[in-house]
């Protein structure tokens, strides 16, 4: 994960689907999803447990198959080991998905091969909302 392909991915990337978005506003996945909005990305809010709820004038869905394509990057908040189904799923709903997105804290080895395997940039262990201020200015 070089300073290029994260700011290659962070300028041509247009659509996320942020899965594991929570609605309350202290929570790092609601004010991450809420600045990527801000700053002009199409941010699509996934958590089954809220589903339904808005987030930042947003709905939020159950799943990543409920998107419809395109979706360029998936950004997960989800605890490591809950990644691999996540990646998955993503894999099957999005063909033309470019990036997995892995937040602060957040590896997993074998879903980061899968998804390189079938072509996908995998950035792990970062966030968007340090990395965009960081390269981007």
């Amino acid at each position: 994960m070089t300073d290029a392909l994260i700011k290659d991915v962070l300028t041509r990337t247009r659509r996320i689907a942020v899965v594991g978005v929570s609605p309350n506003p202290a929570r790092p996945s609601h004010y991450v999803a809420e600045y990527l909005a801000q700053k002009g990305y199409d941010v699509v809010p996934v958590n089954p447990v809220q589903a339904g709820k808005e987030v930042f004038g947003k709905t939020i869905v159950a799943t990543l198959a409920e998107i419809d394509p395109p979706v360029q990057m998936v950004d997960i908040f989800r605890r490591s080991e809950d990644v691999p189904p996540v990646v998955d799923e993503a894999l099957e709903a999005f063909p033309e998905l470019e990036t997995i997105w892995m937040q602060m804290g957040i590896t997993n080895a074998e879903a980061a091969a899968k998804a390189e395997a079938r072509g996908v940039d995998v950035i792990q262990d970062r966030c968007p909302k340090v990395e965009i201020p960081r390269l981007m200015g």
